[in-house]
């Protein structure tokens, strides 16, 4: 049965982890945005190519922010899935960040610093639903937690069932006859 406190509880873990993933995602943006302008204002790239390197180096900048920061806790024993998974639903989010400021620059001819950067935001925007979501449900998951789980027994303790189930410790010069 679901109580109020179960829900309080759930909620704010949902709550704490949506925090950490937008300071995570918001550095990755800084980092977007920085590594966009550079490439597009000093490095005279276009547009588009510019956002697509920006997304590459904040993709690398926000896996080690999750890994580390945001989903420490969670379960680390798979990395290679978990690499190949998180690369693959990046490289979505890519194209869902890119397509808008792609249709924008290309279909409708708004590449101007301004609309860039606005554009560019939009896509992000867009795309951070997306990843929540990928990455909370398929890519970084919580250890199953073990409430209650007795120590295992030595091995040179054993449970005799012909006494009624007494344990007790077994000597390695026990005869036949004592056991």
């Amino acid at each position: 049965m679901v109580t109020l406190r179960t829900l309080s509880s759930r909620f704010t873990g949902l709550l704490r982890e949506m925090t950490k993933f937008g300071v995570v995602g918001v550095a990755g943006v800084g980092v977007n945005f920085l590594v966009f302008n550079v490439l597009r204002g000093a490095g005279g790239l276009p547009t588009v190519r510019s956002s697509v390197i920006a997304t590459g180096v904040s993709i690398a900048f926000n896996y080690v922010g999750f890994r580390y920061y945001t989903y420490r806790t969670y379960a680390k024993d798979h990395r290679g899935r978990e690499m190949t998974l998180f690369a693959a639903f990046s490289v979505a989010g890519a194209a869902i960040e890119n397509g808008v400021l792609y249709a924008a620059v290309h279909g409708l001819g708004w590449d101007g610093p301004a609309a860039g950067n606005a554009l560019k935001f939009t896509g992000i925007a867009v795309a951070t639903v997306f990843r929540f979501w990928a990455y909370r449900t398929w890519v970084f998951h919580r250890a199953i937690e073990v409430k209650s789980c007795p120590a295992p027994l030595p091995p040179s303790f054993s449970v005799n069932s012909r006494d009624g189930g007494s344990a007790r410790a077994s000597s390695s010069t026990a005869t036949q006859g004592e056991e």
